[in-house]
Formats: C-alpha cells, structure tokens, sequence
C-alpha cells in the first residue's frame, strides 16, 4: 500500500464533525471518531446510544462500518473526541475493535500525545491467534 501522511488536524475535525451527529441522549457524552484508511480516505463514526444502554454503539464501531461500506481498507490513524473536543481514549472493547482493522503501523491520538496500537494495547489478541479455518 503506498505511505500515506497524516494530517492530524483533518482527523481532529472529521472527529469533531462526527460527534455532533451523536445520538446521546440518555448518557449526553457525544463522542466523534475519524481516521485515516490506508488509502487516504478519512472515515468517521460517532456514538449511537439505545434505551437497552448494552446495545449502545461507540464511535468506533459506526467508523469501523463506515470503512468496510466506502470500500474496505485498513486503519493508518485514529483519533477521537468528546463533545468539547477533548481527546478521547478509546474503551479496551474498541481498542480490540480498532486493532483488527489496523495498518501495521497505525497511530493514535491519546491524551498523552501520539501512539502506536501496540502501545495502547499490546500482546493483543487478532487474527493471526486463531487457526486458519481451511
């Protein structure tokens, strides 16, 4: 795949764009996500929350859609946001989500600054863990 540059600041807004279509109105935390597939495209995901607060989907999980509905691809770079715009950590559940559509060497924005999805959730457990099903 070729080498794609990240522009921070393009995610940041994407991530902010998404956030105020957030369905939130049980919790009120609105949460946006972009990031960048590997073939340069930005995608983006905001929180959709459900009266069965265990069928509420995360941002993530709405940008992982977005990727495989706009044509596929991987992960190159990540960031999230609250309503104010504040970075946000994603959950241990969207890391693991996150993780199995990465780049290898996708990046994050975290609230200590940029990191590898190694650093954020390392000895995880993907694809290459479970036999090949042939």
């Amino acid at each position: 795949m070729m080498a794609v540059t990240v522009d921070w600041q393009a995610l940041e807004t994407a991530a902010v764009s998404a956030m105020k279509n957030a369905y939130a109105p049980y919790s009120k935390f609105a949460v946006g996500a972009a990031a960048l597939a590997d073939d340069g495209r930005i995608v983006s995901g905001c929180n959709v929350e459900n009266a069965s607060y265990g069928l509420s989907l995360c941002a993530e999980c709405a940008l992982v859609g977005n990727l495989h509905m706009t044509g596929g691809g991987l992960l190159r770079a990540f960031y999230c946001v609250d309503s104010a715009g504040n970075v946000l950590m994603p959950c241990g559940r969207c890391r693991q989500l996150l993780y199995e559509f990465r780049a290898p060497d996708m990046e994050l924005m975290t609230t200590q600054g940029i990191k590898t999805m190694d650093q954020v959730l390392p000895d995880a457990f993907g694809p290459q863990n479970l036999e090949d099903p042939r």
